[in-house]
């Protein structure tokens, strides 16, 4: 299987590297990541300046690494549709492994799954991986790596959905204490929204984001809940947000008598 692999962690990431190294084992890998970190850049692309790429020596197992300017978007973009031959197009987006959880309505800010969307997006079947610690040591990330290995086998076969990619989501924790597998819906958020008021040396005010852990029912079926109960959540996420059972309701108050030039 050909593999792309991208982050938002920047190509140094230890992250990034593990994954590659573990994939390598049994696929065709190709990275092709951000120059810098770009968490929390959501789904952003380059438009008003220059993209640059560079092609570099290849991490532990790839059969090419590249390094862009770009955001995660604009790395599964490009590569897609500039820096691949036809022969390196991939079978598989993979994003990741992203130091930090992306869980609940926190994914829409995230640069690891919207790296995947964006996969998703030109019809490749795409996952974004995640390690739930803040932790980004080497060896932290291997058993994430390993399992993603294995999951890939798993979904051989599977059918991804259009519009969709898969939302993986790793405790922290030695192998032997992982509970599990848990297919997940996505809870509501990690954090409250909280900033914090403060003053620098030089007397001018500023804001710093903080907010706690949010509390959900240990029993819920969400990535949240999952991950706290030390299993991996999957939890398939897509971009499709028509709501549809909406449409008719609109149509029937705007567009009544079959006329909706009414303004």
């Amino acid at each position: 299987m050909k593999v792309l692999i991208s982050n938002d962690d920047g190509i140094a990431a230890n992250g990034i590297r593990v994954l590659t190294k573990a994939l390598a084992e049994d696929h065709e890998v190709y990275v092709v990541a951000p120059d810098r970190e770009r968490s929390a850049a959501g789904h952003s692309l380059t438009l008003h300046t220059p993209l640059r790429v560079e092609e570099l020596e290849t991490i532990t197992g790839a059969k090419r690494t590249w390094v862009t300017t770009g955001t995660p978007g604009d790395c599964v973009k490009i590569a897609i549709n500039a820096i691949l031959s036809l022969e390196e197009q991939p079978d598989i987006v993979i994003s990741g492994i992203n130091h930090g959880p992306n869980l609940g309505s926190d994914i829409l800010y995230s640069g690891t799954v919207s790296c995947a969307m964006e996969g998703a997006m030109m019809g490749i079947p795409s996952i974004a991986v995640s390690l739930a610690s803040m932790q980004a040591d080497y060896d932290d990330f291997i058993y994430t790596g390993a399992f993603v290995n294995s999951l890939l086998k798993k979904l051989k076969d599977f059918p991804f959905p259009a519009k969709s990619i898969l939302n993986v989501n790793v405790p922290a924790l030695d192998a032997d204490d992982i509970a599990g597998i848990a297919i997940t819906e996505l809870g509501s958020k990690m954090f409250t929204n909280t900033y914090e008021k403060r003053v620098d040396p030089r007397g001018k005010v500023y804001y710093w984001m903080a907010g706690e852990l949010t509390n959900e029912p240990s029993d819920a079926n969400t990535d949240i809940a999952a991950v706290r109960n030390n299993k991996i959540s999957i939890t398939p996420v897509t971009y499709e947000m028509t709501k549809e059972d909406y449409i008719t309701n609109l149509d029937n108050l705007l567009c009544s008598n079959d006329s909706c030039n009414w303004y």
